[in-house]
């Protein structure tokens, strides 16, 4: 068998979280998918994927040899397009990651627009909360808020966002005044688990270097953005998040942006890929194609969320247009 192929199916078979799913994604049998798993796990005489009648799961092994099948497949296409002499065409597979909620209503509609503009590519997007090795997993292009360390990746800067303390006014009007990070003791506090849960920081004051803690006992804590911005704009209390992910509230004065004096400095906004990866023709069409959309996009969010929260406008679905 063609070890090749059957990193191929492999792969396929990760991506789609089951062998019957990589045989209709490859137009193949489901023995056939498994004869090709067995080829490989007897090539490196180890199991690589534990497997159930539901699903699949990368063995700690498979895991590496996984991550290591896609950079071999990855620069096998990027050598026969370059032997066609196709390496100025944008084609092929990309791959890109960012946080659940910044790719849903950021980047989706980007994304939705550049494959129209450009068929020949097609797109997997994984939108995942947690830290993603771009080159383990895969990955072409990433959009990231946040710090970036020092590293070998091509960061491409879009902008900045905001980090935002906000309640819905009707909750205010029947609770304590909120003008200090220590009045949210007083308070029902929605946390986000990406966000601090028993916690808040806020920046220094009086000339200190010493952050200020707020501890509270939130009376909830969510894992996912919408449910926290549902909750905190039914009223039910305060949340913290970034000024992007409340713009539809904050626009129809569901919600209002609180402290703003206290709010450490913006977080910038990255797109992130891999040195050398500028080169391939699909990633190059892409940020040539995104980043200036994403850039006015952001440069629109920094204008509206200066006004306090009073005309913060929702734009998300309108990124793709400009």
């Amino acid at each position: 068998m063609d070890r090749i192929d059957a990193m191929k199916v492999l792969v396929s078979a990760v991506d789609e979280g089951s062998l019957a799913g990589a045989g209709r994604r490859l137009g193949r049998s489901a023995a056939a998918v498994s004869r090709a798993i067995a080829f490989l796990e007897a090539h490196v005489g180890t199991e690589l994927l534990h497997r159930t009648t539901r699903s699949l799961k990368l063995s700690e092994a498979g895991e590496r040899y996984a991550a290591a099948c896609r950079r071999v497949l990855t620069e096998l296409d990027e050598a026969d397009m370059a032997a066609a002499g196709e390496r100025t065409a944008p084609r092929g597979t990309l791959t890109l990651t960012a946080p659940v909620i910044t790719g849903e209503d950021i980047l989706r509609p980007v994304l939705d627009a550049f494959m129209n503009e450009v068929p020949t590519v097609t797109v997997r997007l994984l939108l995942l909360d947690r830290p993603v090795n771009l080159i383990d997993e895969g990955i072409d292009v990433a959009l990231r808020i946040a710090h970036l360390a020092d590293s070998s990746f091509v960061a491409l800067r879009l902008g900045e966002v905001r980090r935002v303390v906000a309640a819905a006014p009707a909750y205010l009007a029947r609770n304590p005044v909120i003008n200090e990070p220590s009045d949210l003791t007083k308070h029902r506090i929605i946390a986000m688990t990406h966000f601090g849960q028993d916690s808040w920081s806020f920046p220094p004051r009086d000339g200190s270097a010493v952050p200020r803690t707020v501890q509270f006992t939130p009376r909830l804590v969510v894992n996912t953005v919408r449910a926290a911005v549902a909750s905190a704009a039914e009223g039910n209390g305060v949340t913290r998040l970034f000024s992007y992910h409340l713009g539809d509230e904050i626009r129809n004065k569901r919600v209002r942006i609180l402290l703003e004096r206290d709010e450490y400095p913006p977080l910038p906004a990255h797109l992130l890929t891999r040195q050398g990866r500028l080169a391939v023709p699909k990633v190059r069409a892409f940020v040539d194609f995104a980043v200036p959309r994403l850039k006015r996009y952001f440069e629109r969010l920094s204008r509206e969320a200066k006004d306090g929260g009073k005309s913060i406008r929702s734009i998300r679905g309108r990124v793709s247009a400009d």
